[in-house]
């Protein structure tokens, strides 16, 4: 039996619930839906459905299978659409993940030219600061700071942003300002995540300063604002604090002590096929995000 066919019953099983509601979507016996799903799962020596007089569910090695393979057909099933198509206006959804200040400072404000060059796109982006995994949250593509190393992902460097350790004047004007690092011990630090250590550059190469404070989060957007409201110092990303760094109330110290950045990679899953609204996307930006950097 076609093994294209055996997934599209599956698939059909699972999102309608049942055999009898996959057969009449797939236009289809309700016998030769069950003969297909029956081949996969002999195919692959596994049970991926629990089957009852009232309901058919999904076993574990099931839910795994299904969310693997449902980007695979919905690509597929894309790509059919796509070389049918006579016209270069591509449609389609792109699920784009960035973290919560950089994609509010950065990448949204290049969505309705995006939008405005494709007109058939659609974006659902979504700004979050944790790392959000690709397959399980559906994610066509995510623009990250931070190195990746997943085996998995197709990375492309767009461009770098530096590390900066930034306050406000009214913090520094009742607490002091820092000189070295190592005065950091008598700052209340505002940790990001599990940044309790802060790294910095001397004469002598790289080093780590242990840092503490009152306010902890995972939301880079919360220590902003505790650093804007004169709480404590912050280490940010200099593309976080472009708008901040255009006034006064916010300012760098230690400058001359940190000198690391970090690469802004636009990521994709690695997969056989990218769908053209996804490389239409990943072009934009990869013109687009450097300009702004």
């Amino acid at each position: 039996m076609d093994r294209f066919q055996e997934l599209s019953a599956f698939i059909a099983v699972v999102e309608t619930g049942g055999f009898t509601a996959a057969a009449r979507i797939m236009g289809e016996s309700q016998s030769s839906i069950s003969k297909a799903v029956n081949a996969l799962e002999k195919r692959l020596g596994v049970a991926l459905l629990h089957r009852s007089t009232r309901k058919v569910t999904l076993t574990d090695q099931g839910q795994k299978y299904y969310e693997r393979t449902r980007p695979l057909l919905d690509e597929i099933n894309m790509a059919d659409s796509e070389l049918a198509s006579s016209t270069l206006d591509f449609t389609g959804l792109v699920r784009i993940a960035a973290p919560s200040t950089f994609g509010r400072l950065h990448v949204l404000p290049l969505i309705p030219e995006l939008l405005s060059c494709h007109p058939g796109l659609k974006v659902d982006l979504v700004l979050s600061d944790a790392l959000r995994d690709m397959v399980e949250d559906r994610i066509d593509l995510a623009i990250r700071l931070s190195p990746s190393n997943d085996p998995d992902s197709v990375v492309r460097r767009v461009g770098s942003t530096s590390l900066v350790c930034a306050g406000s004047r009214c913090y520094f004007a009742q607490y002091g300002v820092p000189r070295t690092p190592a005065d950091l011990i008598d700052h209340n630090c505002l940790i990001y995540g599990a940044m309790t250590e802060w790294s910095f550059t001397g004469p002598s190469g790289r080093f780590s300063v242990p840092v503490s404070g009152s306010l902890s989060s995972n939301s880079a957007e919360t220590i902003l604002a505790g650093v804007q409201a004169g709480v404590g110092i912050g280490m940010f990303y200099r593309a976080s604090l472009v708008e901040e760094l255009k006034h006064a109330d916010v300012i760098t110290v230690l400058d001359e002590f940190v000198n690391e950045s970090r690469d802004v990679n636009l990521v994709w899953p690695k997969r056989r096929f990218i769908s053209t609204r996804v490389r239409i996307a990943t072009d934009f930006f990869t013109q687009r995000l450097p300009l702004r950097l």
